[in-house]
């Protein structure tokens, strides 16, 4: 070598010394940054329970009836005070001395506001009820354990007491959520680690990929912070579980990506600073693509009218957004450090060194080849078999879960509850409020009575009590309005009581059309209504956002198109799957009208996720190999870490079971169910047998769709290996 050649080969060398530390440093500083961030968001996530509300009115819209209703009756009362009703049952006959010395000693309850009333026996006298109101300044949990406390220690002897009503109900809600914070983010951790272990069979890697999913939540978690506090979005005890949820899936999801790419670049000799770059360029698309489906999907949640859904929509998103940051920033940053290190005691050797050629080797080269040979009959059977089992969404019950069985199993207030409508009307503690002009005030009372399945009604006074005319206690006016207390026959939460309601309206509205009737069950029904009125609008909405996302990633018409009848045929068997399970297996009474649209929204987004990471492989080796033998290609080099990814996710929606919440153990089986049926079923067989079967075409308009379909002859063989060497995939 001439010593011109060698000074610039020092050059050179001197060169890339520099650049490689340049960009040494600039990891270190990408990694400084994001524990950084990770250090904010520790310490907030025990502080978004302080900007949580639980409040189902509070997430209906303005126009809704039992939102305006409510607006009137808060101008009725003098205390924002929320009732919890005590119940107190024996085997004998209650002696009411002991009963009301018990009301007189809760006069010592630290969060009473105002005075007890009561005790009111029930008429086979084993029975009676209190109304304590309770601050609506504390936390009612709070201040249902303190009152709880108190009647262990002085109700009557051989009586049992039950605190129910909105603030008891309130309190088993907020305990139920308690395990948000700890149990539900530790099980799903431990499984994902446990995943990563089996797929990796590393040590390091595993934790460097756990470490990116957790400062993505992090961040995540400062913005919805910030957000709730400025008051721009109403965060609930749901959202903050879907949110861990989400991120911790999605981040390990789009992480196991990059680690592929980047031992792809490993395996095929380059540094441990080009590998970083090379799997930067071959993964930033599917990635960004992927989340940005997610993202959109979610965001369409915004047109929805329900508060608790339109949050959802911002919250979920920002999880996405820093998942995929995350993924693309903070994972590169620490394996550009580490290099084959990160995948020790199995660190990826160059080609060559031990590498043995792919060819019909592996699983999912058989099953690449499989369905390559027998397209039609695997789509035509798998179609079939997932009509079948979308045939159960008939059976799903999502019409609202009664108040008493939201939380999953036993809780005091649904015993109290049952308790009290034993031995008292089933809408006692609950009552329905009509606000009506004054004018009309005596006739609406007259057609209150004649109304099915209520059991007795009064005109409001103003201390809260019965108006009585003749004792001289007049209604109390508000702007010309007077308010209807009416106590229905059937538990508030019943269906029976929902039936009443809208019989109740209908008489009202007869009055005049601008009465209102509210409270809790007309609150369930207007839940209700505006939940399915949000399903109509979304599901077009989100479709039709991600279609057009898939043909500018994918420059085609049919291929999206394809894609997205895929997945909604996977939604629908999901869906129907689970009502099946819900009602036969888990015995729940009914779904919440929202988890319909949670479960379409998630499904479709994410499960076109996995339908994007092969199909843009499918599209890159096509351009290579041609349509057919591309697409067994992509499915051959993509089917170890889609599947990976799918497991992860639905092991970590499946960790939403470990909450007591029914809304969030139905979802979290739908979730989970679902992205198994795409990961298995729709991606590894539906899919690519579609694309074998429809050829080139399936790129239609674009010029690869006009690509001559003799290729497919022409390179099956490069693809079994049989001519051209193709490279050990790097999955497991």
């Amino acid at each position: 070598m001439s010593q011109r050649e060698q000074f610039k080969n020092g050059l050179l060398a001197k060169g890339r010394g520099k650049s490689n530390a340049l960009r040494a440093w600039i990891y270190a500083i990408l990694i400084v940054l994001w524990l950084c961030i990770a250090g904010l968001g520790g310490p907030t996530f025990g502080k978004l329970s302080q900007v949580q509300t639980n409040d189902q009115t509070a997430f209906l819209p303005a126009t809704a009836e039992a939102t305006q209703a409510l607006g009137w009756q808060k101008k009725f009362l003098t205390t924002d005070a929320i009732p919890a009703v005590v119940v107190l049952t024996g085997n004998d006959v209650l002696d009411e001395s002991d009963v009301r010395a018990l009301a007189e000693n809760l006069s010592e309850f630290t969060y009473l506001d105002g005075k007890v009333a009561g005790p009111f026996l029930s008429d086979d006298a084993q029975a009676a009820e209190l109304l304590v109101p309770i601050s609506g300044d504390t936390k009612a949990k709070l201040a249902v354990e303190e009152l709880r406390s108190l009647l262990a220690d002085q109700k009557p002897e051989g009586t049992t007491a039950y605190v129910t009503g909105p603030a008891g109900f309130s309190a088993d809600l907020a305990e139920a959520f308690g395990g948000i914070d700890g149990v539900l983010l530790g099980v799903a951790l431990v499984a994902v680690l446990v995943i990563l272990l089996v797929v990796y069979r590393s040590v390091l890697l595993p934790l460097v990929v756990l470490m990116t999913s957790m400062v993505a939540l992090c961040a995540a978690i400062v913005s919805v912070y910030f957000m709730a506090s400025e008051g721009w979005i109403r965060l609930d005890g749901q959202a903050q579980g879907i949110l861990s949820i989400l991120v911790i899936g999605a981040a390990t999801d789009y992480s196991l990506l990059f680690v592929a790419r980047h031992k792809e670049a490993l395996i095929a000799g380059a540094s441990k600073w080009q590998a970083v770059s090379t799997a930067l360029r071959n993964s930033l698309e599917p990635i960004v693509a992927s989340g940005g489906t997610v993202t959109v999907g979610l965001l369409c949640l915004l047109f929805s009218d329900l508060n608790s859904n339109k949050a959802l929509g911002p919250i979920g998103a920002s999880g996405i957004v820093f998942s995929i940051i995350a993924a693309l920033s903070f994972l590169p940053s620490v394996l550009g450090l580490l290099g084959r290190a990160a995948y020790w005691p199995f660190a990826p050797k160059k080609l060559g060194e031990h590498q043995q050629v792919e060819g019909e080797v592996g699983l999912w080269g058989k099953i690449a080849k499989f369905v390559a040979k027998h397209p039609r009959p695997i789509w035509m059977i798998t179609i079939v078999v997932l009509f079948a089992g979308a045939l159960g969404v008939t059976q799903l019950k999502a019409h609202g879960v009664p108040q008493s069985e939201l939380v999953v199993g036993g809780s005091e207030a649904k015993d109290g509850q049952i308790a009290l409508g034993q031995h008292f009307p089933g809408g006692t503690g609950s009552p329905a409020t009509v606000i009506v002009d004054e004018a009309n005030a005596q006739t609406a009372l007259e057609k209150v009575f004649h109304v099915q399945g209520v059991n007795s009604a009064y005109l409001q006074a103003e201390d809260g009590g019965p108006a009585i005319i003749e004792r001289g206690i007049e209604p109390y006016e508000v702007q010309g309005r007077n308010l209807i207390s009416v106590t229905l026959s059937d538990a508030a939460d019943s269906d029976e009581a929902k039936e009443s309601i809208v019989r109740l309206r209908q008489a009202m509205h007869q009055v005049n059309p601008q009465t209102l009737v509210g409270g809790t069950t007309a609150t369930q029904i207007d839940t209700n209504a505006t939940a399915q009125a949000d399903l109509n609008k979304i599901i077009p909405t989100t479709l039709a956002a991600i279609f057009v996302i898939l043909m500018l990633l994918l420059r085609s018409v049919l291929a999206p198109l394809l894609l997205m009848l895929s997945t909604v045929l996977s939604y629908g068997t999901a869906m129907g799957v689970s009502a099946l399970v819900f009602n036969n297996v888990f015995n729940y009474v009914g779904a919440d009208p929202s988890v319909p649209l949670f479960g379409f929204v998630f499904l479709v987004a994410l499960g076109v996720d996995y339908n994007i990471f092969l199909m843009t492989r499918v599209r890159e080796e096509s351009k290579k190999w041609g349509t057919y033998a591309g697409m067994r290609r992509g499915l051959q080099v993509t089917g170890g870490v889609i599947t990976s990814a799918g497991v992860v996710l639905a092991a970590t929606f499946a960790a939403l079971g470990v909450v007591p919440i029914m809304f969030l153990g139905q979802l979290g089986f739908i979730v989970a169910f679902g992205v198994l049926l795409d990961t298995f079923i729709v991606r590894s067989l539906l899919v690519p047998a579609l694309v074998e079967e429809i050829g080139p075409r399936v790129w239609w308009p674009s010029k690869m769709s006009r690509k001559d379909t003799a290729m497919k002859a022409e390179n099956v063989g490069k693809v079994s290996g049989d001519s051209t060497p193709m490279r050990r995939s790097s999955q497991t």
